[in-house]
């Protein structure tokens, strides 16, 4: 049935609309995308760019068009300028890379190739040719499988020596929430660290398939709820968990739906989930179209199953290089802190000075720069050009640099021999990051 889909349209749309003002009115556009003097943009994708005040017109473009979605109006455009404007502010600075921008960025394609205005929108309202009462049961299982692949990968990944042997980084960071009401007290002790510890993989594995069941549907629920409400009251993830409550309830029967649009539907008007048109929707796979989209999902569900593995192709310590890091729904596994020294030297004379990381960086990218190996790569290649623009001559980049893992010592981290300028961004191994020295065991 098409109740399940509409009621995720409306809630997915409403939530990426409060997303939107919320990034507004804390005046994050202008703190990440308009103070930066310069951004670190992701590798292919050096083009996408802040476009100075009309970075304000892709947010306004990306919240109507959230609206719209919701609304079930003029869906198709407005999914495609939501997926097109979301995933532009997306790769505009990987400073602000998050997992769940990710996830939004890839459940708004697949809903560009889903009928999520065939029940309870304004398009079907309007126009009645376009309303459905029941639809290829494929389209809501994508969406399943999506939220399925993030949530039972997130709990391989926590499958690790770090995470489950000691307890880390929660153990650094639960301390910090000393002055929470009743919990505070709790989040002082180790065995809580643990526990939490060994609680967050098994949910992670165990709620995709809890959910699957009718039996079993109700509590996995209630772990969900429980779970992120918990995230969100320990951990600044902004809409994150409140996103994965409202899409794992498309995991629930229809008749649900149908209750909860016929709840709405005393206020909304063009939500009359009580007009049963009877027209079921079907799709011939005989066509031309058909086969694309059914080729289109299956290689990009190939894509979401094996992208998290690729890492296994690069040597040395995940966690220490993060090659292959990104895009694989690793979540909140790691505390990294770093200082990096960036040195300037004339390549013929010797002559050297060092770099103030803050005339060219916010201290938000400074930090992340600091232990992240392609952020170093890009930000040394930006001073060349910098330097040389200036005048200098046989511009030469060393960085000496130190990252702390998950509450081990500092440690040197990239090779200070190494002239940066002489190395390119590309999928090879970065041979110029020090080896780990370390073992973290697990996947």
């Amino acid at each position: 049935q098409t109740a399940p889909l509409a009621v995720f349209r409306v809630l997915f749309g409403l939530l990426m609309f409060v997303s939107m003002i919320r990034f507004w009115v804390y005046g994050w556009i202008e703190k990440l995308y308009l103070e930066p003097t310069f951004h670190f943009s992701y590798y292919g994708f050096d083009w996408v760019k802040p476009l100075g005040s009309f970075t304000y017109v892709i947010f306004i473009i990306c919240g109507i068009s959230a609206l719209m979605v919701a609304l079930g109006y003029k869906y198709r455009i407005a999914i495609v300028l939501f997926f097109l404007s979301f995933t532009y502010i997306e790769l505009m600075d990987k400073t602000t890379y998050l997992n769940h921008y990710y996830f939004v960025s890839l459940i708004s394609f697949l809903l560009i190739f889903i009928p999520a205005n065939a029940f309870a929108s304004i398009d079907a309202y309007n126009k009645p040719d376009l309303s459905y009462d029941r639809i290829p049961k494929w389209n809501v299982d994508a969406l399943k499988l999506m939220l399925g692949i993030v949530y039972f990968y997130a709990g391989l990944a926590k499958l690790n020596s770090d995470w489950l042997i000691h307890a880390m980084p929660l153990k650094m960071w639960l301390p910090g929430g000393y002055d929470l009401p009743i919990l505070g007290h709790w989040l002082q002790q180790t065995w809580v660290h643990y526990t939490l510890s060994w609680t967050g993989a098994l949910y992670d594995l165990a709620v995709p398939f809890l959910l699957l069941y009718a039996s079993t549907r109700w509590f996995g629920y209630i772990m969900v709820v429980v779970f992120h409400l918990l995230t969100s009251m320990l951990f600044p993830i902004g809409m994150f968990p409140y996103l994965m409550i409202a899409c794992t309830l498309i995991f629930f029967s229809p008749n649900m739906h149908t209750s909860i649009l016929n709840w709405l539907a005393k206020y909304i008007p063009w939500v009359n989930s009580d007009t049963k048109s009877g027209r079921v929707l079907t799709h011939e796979f005989k066509s031309f179209w058909q086969r694309v989209k059914v080729s289109l999902f299956i290689v990009f569900f190939a894509l979401q199953l094996t992208i998290p593995f690729r890492y296994l192709i690069y040597p040395g310590e995940l966690f220490w290089t993060e090659e292959g890091f990104r895009f694989s729904w690793r979540v909140m596994l790691m505390e990294k802190a770093g200082a990096a020294n960036f040195k300037i030297v004339d390549g013929k004379t010797g002559q050297r000075f060092y770099v103030d990381n803050t005339d060219f960086l916010t201290p938000f990218q400074e930090k992340q720069m600091s232990f992240q190996p392609d952020f170093i790569l890009q930000y040394a290649h930006m001073l060349g050009k910098h330097f040389e623009s200036q005048g200098h001559e046989n511009v030469e980049v060393y960085v000496d640099s130190f990252v702390a893992l998950n509450g081990r010592q500092s440690r040197p981290y990239v090779d200070p021999k190494v002239n940066l300028l002489e190395e390119k961004e590309s999928f090879e191994p970065k041979q110029w990051i020090l080896p780990f020295e370390d073992e973290i065991k697990g996947l």
